[in-house]
């Protein structure tokens, strides 16, 4: 199997490193809100946004340091139940920069693909290349030491989770298939794609109506529906979980709303995003 070392993957994303750098040394900002940023702003270019890290690095420092701040209110807007979209958007900086119309709106209307894209960009890219920058700002020893973490304040994150980040000598191998590995649906759990559904006692809904319903709005769109088990002979299932193929699914169903309300043969189904509970 191909395979690239860590000095060659800091080369790769040597513009990415030393924004980076500029983050936690330059504006000294918060560690775990400047990942998450830095995921984001991967995440931003993979989904049709190019270059705004590039145009970045030839930014001068009060401007990068605004624009981090309008991408935490993009983490706060996916974080909150609530939120508030100012009349501007709220993402007049990146729309400049980018030359490309983006508003908080967009993350409102994506919020689950842009969570699990984020998670993703944070704990396959963010973990690997910016590994010594942190070790410096955290006063972590330099010498490497196998299976020893770095614990980095802010982790797990109650939207994002946990991220591992093991400091790794420069000579590192990391597999290279694609560039080593790495794919959007890679980390992407089954939870991460499912939905909440319930319906109302006395009117009772079936694992047909359910398909038939989300596929007939969203084309084909459902992998299983798991309807309410051990439900007594004489009573209906009055929930069920729907899988989706994927992520993107899951917000164009919801389309920004916390719940969605939906009705087949007079009967309605209301659906959110499933949370486990333990």
């Amino acid at each position: 199997m191909e395979s690239i070392t860590l000095e060659e993957l800091h080369t790769f994303h040597a513009i990415d490193r030393d924004i980076f750098s500029r983050l936690l040394l330059t504006f000294q900002r918060d560690i775990a809100e400047s990942l998450l940023v830095m995921a984001t702003w991967l995440w931003l270019e993979e989904k049709g946004y190019p270059n705004i890290i590039v145009k970045m690095a030839r930014l001068p420092d009060p401007l990068v340091d605004a624009l981090a701040d309008e991408a935490a209110l993009c983490l706060s807007v996916l974080g909150s139940t609530n939120p508030s979209i100012p009349p501007n958007g709220g993402l007049p900086l990146h729309t400049r920069v980018m030359e490309k119309n983006i508003t908080l709106h967009f993350f409102l209307l994506n919020k689950f693909t842009a969570i699990s894209g984020i998670k993703n960009f944070l704990n396959t890219i963010c973990s690997r290349i910016f590994t010594d920058i942190l070790q410096r700002v955290l006063g972590s020893p330099s010498q490497v030491t196998p299976n020893n973490a770095l614990n980095v304040p802010g982790f797990p994150h109650p939207l994002f989770g946990s991220v591992t980040i093991m400091p790794r000598a420069i000579s590192n191998d990391f597999p290279a298939g694609g560039l080593w590995g790495w794919h959007p649906s890679n980390n992407i759990t089954e939870d991460d794609r499912t939905m909440f559904l319930t319906f109302s006692r006395g009117f009772p809904v079936t694992e047909d109506e359910v398909k038939e319903l989300f596929i007939r709005i969203h084309g084909e769109c459902v992998e299983s529906v798991h309807m309410q088990e051990n439900v007594p002979s004489n009573e209906q299932p009055l929930y069920a979980r729907l899988v989706l193929l994927s992520v993107t699914n899951v917000d164009q169903i919801l389309s920004g709303r916390r719940v969605a309300k939906f009705r087949i043969n007079g009967k309605h189904i209301w659906a959110r995003k499933y949370e486990r509970r333990e």
